[in-house]
């Protein structure tokens, strides 16, 4: 049941206290901890490791680095790239000389990049490379503020002569003489710092319109990051993959912020397209990803799966069958029947300890998923194998709220409140909160900090939730978009996209229907896994849109859809919101064509407003819809895309009444 907003916020104990900054928690982790391995990457096939001591004194370089270019205090340092451990360095030297990182998606284009830095008033940037670089040099005359551009890797820019460029090891070798002449300078400006300064300055993806620059004090990202950590047990001796964006929230948190406030290892892959293989290489303790990765994991399991004998086949789907069944009772130490455990051992031994094995995830103790609901189904799965992953509740505006305690996991919750968290329910069902971590405004926009932050300092999360029996938080969708069919039955978006977005054939899902007779839906199919299965039947085509146009691409997406219909059905308040119809998109949906926020959003209302011509097709009866579409290729020239798509109707299922109690 929801609380109501004048009922008493769910709270947890508080949490202790310790260095107040990042720099003063690096140095206190080089004297306690100098030799232990703070930092880890991968360049050219081999793992390179550098100590707590070794951070500290490249962090050290940096920072001197940075004054001797006339970086001051209140300044604010871009840093645009990959994860690797230089950039992630210069967070921490930005912080230790009083100035403010602003981390920036490294595949934005230069006109999103250019309203970060100009909205940001960054003076300096550190870029991985010539790539960003030259993203930067595109937009340069438009941003007056930028003063020096430092890069980290020197492969292409022999020839750039370019006064206001610096390569990295050169800002570091004018640092080691800063340092020389001025001893005590570091040390000063150090203690300068507080917790409740400036530390950083993060972008929201910008979901409904521009980013909005989240500013977050030390204060913010410390507390919530050491709550979490000191309930999860999380340690020094803990490994950690660090692959997604550095501008993301959620890496700052996992990978940056918790690994100062417990010591723990954070390696960066060689690359993107080599996550899977380091993962496997590395055999992380803690792992987090948002839905995404999960499921493209598991599409990929269940690619390999096609293509394997009968046998296995027939052994996987047996043993995953018991493992749903049993496995997730056994991780959370349940009582379960003997039988059913040795079952469960002999399938360990046959499929999930291999499986797991090749995935990386032999050694997980902890995995976290955030960032949008997750798929029951999808959470079931890796759980069932053994995988302790857990939902939690984060958001870039106030870091960590709730986590799924152990024992007490649930694909339907996001979990309990962490330490020093207040949360309760308002009138109209959005979820609100009050914390340490709430954000201190966002940056040169005190309107929208108005809008979120109220007087008596509550927050507005802007999601729509309510508390279970249990004291669990279950958030349904974000409040703005939760709404009725024309007969009054609610409609819930992402619940239905998540549904969809389960199955390894569809990719991405956009569901409408608030206000209509109906929910429909637009469909992109995962070009891998359908081209895959295309393969194997035989089946030719041309590219992607010819293969989202098949017949038999069609029955297969179906096929989907009223199954997705059938477990809608056993959802009393949900039945009425089935699938009606659906058409397969001609394209994928695309950052660069701004259908998809930088962590992979869907923007409803964008692709909504683009194919609504497509969308009054769905409503209107007809069987096809032609569409002309602008896209933006990888070199960044524009085209127009032409497709005669077609629309079909999907089967309801009939609602599944509930059991009654006998009298």
């Amino acid at each position: 049941m929801a609380l109501a907003e004048n009922e008493q916020p769910r709270v947890c104990a508080r949490a202790s206290a310790d260095p107040d900054t990042f720099p003063k928690l690096l140095l206190d982790h080089a004297n306690r901890r100098g030799s232990r391995p703070a930092m880890r990457e991968k360049h050219l096939g081999i793992w390179q490791s550098w100590s707590w001591g070794d951070a500290a004194r490249e962090i050290k370089d940096l920072a001197h680095g940075l004054a001797a270019l006339g970086f001051h205090r209140g300044d604010k340092l871009g840093i645009i790239g990959d994860n690797r451990p230089r950039l992630y360095w210069s967070i921490t030297a930005a912080q230790c000389v009083g100035g403010v990182p602003v981390p920036v998606y490294q595949d934005a284009v230069a006109a999103e990049m250019e309203f970060v830095l100009d909205h940001a008033e960054v003076r300096f940037v550190l870029a991985e490379d010539q790539e960003q670089v030259d993203k930067l040099l595109a937009v340069r005359e438009r941003l007056p503020k930028l003063e020096a551009i430092i890069y980290d890797d020197p492969r292409g820019m022999r020839h750039y002569a370019h006064a206001f460029l610096h390569d990295y090891e050169a800002v570091r070798d004018k640092g080691r003489q800063f340092a020389a002449a001025h001893p005590d300078f570091l040390a000063a400006e150090i203690a300068q710092g507080k917790g409740d300064g400036l530390a950083v300055i993060l972008y929201t993806s910008g979901t409904t319109g521009q980013p909005k620059g989240v500013m977050l004090t030390f204060d913010n990202v410390i507390k919530p990051a050491r709550a979490a950590a000191e309930r999860e047990g999380l340690r020094e001796t803990d490994e950690v993959l660090a692959y997604l964006p550095i501008a993301w929230a959620g890496d700052h948190i996992f990978s940056f912020a918790q690994s100062y406030c417990t010591g723990f290892c954070v390696s960066c892959p060689e690359s993107g397209a080599t996550v899977l293989t380091d993962l496997r290489e590395l055999g992380p303790t803690y792992f987090f990803a948002p839905p995404r990765i999960y499921e493209n994991i598991l599409t990929q399991v269940m690619i390999r799966m096609e293509d394997a004998s009968w046998l296995k086949r027939r052994l996987f789907h047996y043993f995953m069958a018991h493992a749903r069944r049993v496995g997730g009772r056994i991780l959370d130490r349940a009582p379960v029947s003997l039988l059913d455990r040795a079952v469960y051992w002999l399938g360990a031994a046959l499929v999930y300890a291999p499986l797991k094995n090749t995935l990386g995830f032999s050694r997980i103790r902890i995995a976290y998923t955030a960032g949008e609901a997750i798929g029951p189904d999808l959470f079931t799965f890796y759980r069932s194998l053994g995988i302790n992953i857990k939902q939690l509740y984060a958001m870039t505006e106030a870091s960590i709220l709730c986590i799924q305690p152990n024992g007490e996991v649930k694909p339907d919750t996001v979990g309990t409140p962490i330490a020093d968290v207040d949360i309760k329910i308002a009138e109209n069902g959005e979820v609100l909160y009050r914390t340490p971590g709430v954000f201190a405004g966002y940056y040169k926009n005190p309107p929208a900090t108005a809008e979120a932050k109220r007087p008596d300092g509550w927050v507005h999360s802007g999601d729509a939730g309510f508390f279970g029996e249990d004291g669990h938080l279950r958030i349904i969708d974000r409040a703005k978009d939760v709404g009725k069919l024309e007969d009054g039955t609610l409609f819930a978006p992402k619940f239905l996209e998540n549904k969809l977005k389960f199955f390894p054939y569809i990719k991405e899902a956009v569901a409408f229907g608030a206000g209509r007779a109906f929910a429909a839906a637009f469909i992109n199919i995962d070009p891998e896994a359908v081209g895959n299965w295309a393969e194997r039947n035989g089946i030719t085509y041309g590219g992607y849109q010819e293969l989202a146009s098949l017949d038999r691409v069609y029955d297969l997406v179906q096929g989907c859809v009223e199954q997705v219909n059938r477990d809608l059905a056993s959802e009393p308040h949900l039945a009425g919101s089935q699938i009606r119809r659906f058409l397969i998109l001609h394209k994928e949906l695309d950052a660069d064509d701004g259908e998809l926020t930088r962590t992979r959003k869907v923007r409803r209302r964008i692709v909504g407003d683009r194919f609504n011509a497509l969308v009054d097709a769905l409503y209107g009866g007809a069987k096809t819809a032609r569409i002309e579409s602008e896209v933006t290729f990888e070199d960044g020239r524009k085209g127009v895309l032409k497709a005669e798509l077609k629309i079909r109707d999907a089967q309801v299922a009939a609602t599944v009444a509930p059991l009654r109690k006998a009298s």
